[in-house]
């Protein structure tokens, strides 16, 4: 097989890689495009040269998708792409729906990467790399005032969450093997929605592991991940970093201190993030040798909450590579239940409908067999003409489902108060002030 590699130009990285990745979003030159910030550096890709999509019995393994992979027409390649929730059933044997998507990647034809003090941009024609460079260096110094306008949007539960929490814990309380389930809600979002906007907003407002903004295979979604779910370097080492007990973040210091300390000393919140952390070292053992933890319970802040966190490791054993990594740690255990199997199924009766991408990932994978899986979380998703945010918080058998919905308000704040109003053509004066003035009701 002939391979071509990607021309490439270096430039002097000029503006915040947020505002480059957006302006260059917004120029409409990538179809379909996933912007990903990293742990090294931000990503932005667009076209497609190769596409994987992965639905109904072929989800069962994930063996062969590195190999398709590979069959990508140039060297040195990136993919970029996300996995619905839906994948983690499949992988534990389940019956997945012939027509959901559960896995879709892109290797790009196009690709600007922010490395240091520097713009690395990508392509495989020397024309769309002339295209691209000369957007990227064409910085706007008069950059435009982001919008004040905000979207007024209620957290308070429509649906029936407290009554679903309260029926997990029969479940819990029971003779079977759960010791733990995420359920989360939806929060339909009334009004139009300019995501790009949107995620600068919350950006700049949240403290994420990593954030994506992306518009691949008919969805439309923009995150703040709180954590990571699967880290693979080229050498085989694995990380996984799981969040688990939750308690707000006020803005006040002594506020949060207070709660800080609550957190640590709450029972039900430790009991919840040892039970997690035990479950992400036996899905290591499962591809890994020498695995530990080497932060344990420390208190990371993430947006309008803070959470317990924990580090964990492995590496990989011969002849594992980083899909049997990450088929091993998908779902996240922070968004699915302890054990993940007789998780699934509760999570589709109680919930109502599948997940998709809220609480699967979106990653990268490079042709060296680096991987980098951002738990989808603290998102904004956009689907047919529908918009939403979405929330889950993790029921054990000393939950109250008063909490877990206070829960479940304290996370959707970190998107609620950024999202920004698409815009409008103003028919008058009073249209243009009402639309400045929408702002998140701050007392939900």
């Amino acid at each position: 097989m002939t391979r071509n590699t990607y021309l490439e130009m270096r430039l002097p990285l000029r503006e915040e890689p947020l505002v480059l990745m957006t302006r260059l979003v917004r120029s409409g030159l990538f179809d379909p495009y996933v912007v990903y910030e990293g742990s090294a550096g931000w990503s932005l890709a667009g076209g497609v040269l190769t596409s994987v999509r992965l639905s109904g019995e072929a989800a069962k393994d994930l063996r062969h998708v590195g190999a398709r992979l590979a069959e990508a027409p140039v060297s040195g390649w990136r993919a970029y792409g996300w996995a619905a929730f839906e994948l983690g059933a499949a992988l534990a044997g389940g019956n997945p729906e012939a027509t959901q998507t559960l896995l879709h990647l892109i290797v790009p034809s196009d690709e600007v990467r922010t490395e240091g003090t520097e713009v690395l941009v990508r392509s495989v024609t020397p024309e769309r790399l002339e295209l691209i460079v000369d957007r990227v260096r064409s910085v706007n110094t008069d950059t435009p005032a982001e919008p004040t306008g905000r979207i007024a949007l209620s957290l308070e539960d429509t649906g029936n969450y407290r009554a679903a929490v309260a029926a997990a814990l029969v479940e819990l309380r029971g003779q079977g093997p759960l010791e733990k389930v995420i359920l989360s809600r939806r929060v339909p979002v009334p009004a139009a929605v300019d995501l790009v906007a949107s995620y600068v907003a919350g950006r700049r407002a949240n403290t994420p592991a990593r954030s994506f903004l992306l518009d691949l295979g008919g969805i439309q979604a923009a995150g703040f991940s709180p954590e990571t779910v699967a880290e693979v370097t080229a050498d085989g080492r694995v990380t996984t970093r799981p969040l688990a007990g939750t308690r707000a973040r006020t803005g006040t210091a002594a506020d949060d201190a207070r709660l800080r300390a609550d957190l640590l000393g709450d029972p039900k919140e430790i009991h919840e993030h040892a039970i997690s952390v035990r479950l992400a070292l036996e899905d290591l053992n499962a591809v890994c040798d020498g695995i530990g933890v080497s932060e344990y319970m420390t208190v990371l802040d993430r947006g309008t909450v803070q959470h317990l966190a924990s580090t964990v490791t492995g590496r990989l054993r011969p002849g594992f590579g980083p899909w049997d990594a990450f088929a091993a740690l998908f779902p996240a255990v922070t968004a699915t239940g302890i054990p993940k199997a007789p998780a699934y199924p509760l999570i589709r009766t109680l919930e109502g409908e599948p997940r998709g991408l809220y609480a699967g990932a979106v990653l990268t994978c490079d042709g060296d067999g680096t991987l980098d899986a951002a738990l989808v979380l603290r998102s904004i998703f956009r689907q047919d003409d529908q918009c939403w945010l979405q929330a889950g918080a993790g029921v054990v058998r000393h939950s109250l489902p008063e909490r877990e919905h206070e829960e479940t308000c304290e996370k959707l704040r970190s998107v609620a108060h950024h999202l920004v109003p698409a815009p409008r053509p103003a028919t008058s004066e009073q249209d243009a002030v009402a639309t400045n003035g929408l702002t998140s009701d701050p007392a939900v």
